[in-house]
């Protein structure tokens, strides 16, 4: 039973996340449907993470095995024709090895998230970043950010519905950088919590606005508290952007 490999853009706009849920539209059921559509086949669809809703995906990883084996460009391009109208693309397809898991394979994946720093509404990039009215100090951000990085426990950043067995992670990326109007924070581990990245996002947003001052993001990271944190994120600014394999 040949195994593929897909990478897949998506806007998660439209959707309840990646997981799939009955009788809510999901980018796993969708890939799914598309492929029952196209090969006749019921089949499950294992991605890198589960984004949440509203979450976008420039490089999403995922695989499936099939019962007969087809050729990769045939399969990208009959997944995206039955993937209409549906704002999914797939980018690639390719034949994996037997023993290639598009989750736990992974060694390290890479988000984005994009805040618009200014006071008029967005047009074009409404629905793809977080508009902040307020003027944001993006070099105390970045500074704060650094606190973050390393081996922490993320209890702080980490939503009451995470799954994970430990609230202990390594941040190996936390970077905060500005070009004209956007401010873009990448984000890069192994793995992340639940809600981390955005919890983490709204934490920095206070920081930029002066309402958390040197040291607070520090002992919002020691308290280990929930309470701790400061409002998460909206989802609309946060896209998965690569997945990284040995």
């Amino acid at each position: 039973m040949p195994r593929y490999r897909f990478t897949v853009e998506y806007d998660g706009g439209p959707f309840a996340g990646w997981q799939r849920q009955l009788g809510s539209p999901t980018v796993q059921g969708a890939l799914e449907a598309a492929l029952l559509k196209m090969c006749g086949e019921t089949v499950t669809v294992f991605g890198s993470g589960r984004t949440d809703s509203g979450v976008h995906a420039t490089g999403q990883v995922a695989h499936v095995d099939l019962a007969r084996s087809w050729a990769a460009e045939r399969l990208r391009a009959g997944l995206n024709f039955h993937l209409k109208p549906d704002p999914i693309s797939v980018l690639s397809a390719e034949e994996a090895a037997e023993d290639f898991h598009a989750r736990f394979s992974a060694r390290r994946r890479h988000y984005s998230y994009r805040i618009i720093n200014r006071r008029s509404p967005l047009a074009l990039d409404r629905g793809r970043a977080w508009l902040v009215a307020r003027p944001l100090d993006e070099a105390a951000m970045r500074r704060a950010a650094q606190v973050l990085t390393g081996r922490h426990d993320f209890t702080t950043f980490r939503s009451v519905h995470c799954q994970s067995a430990s609230p202990v992670k390594t941040l190996d990326v936390l970077d905060v950088e500005r070009v004209g109007e956007e401010i873009r924070i990448t984000a890069t581990a192994r793995s992340f919590l639940h809600n981390q990245v955005r919890s983490m996002v709204g934490s920095l947003k206070l920081v930029g606005e002066g309402a958390w001052q040197d040291g607070d993001m520090e002992r919002a990271l020691d308290a280990r508290d929930r309470a701790a944190c400061g409002a998460v994120a909206p989802p609309w600014g946060l896209a998965l952007t690569a997945v990284e394999y040995d």
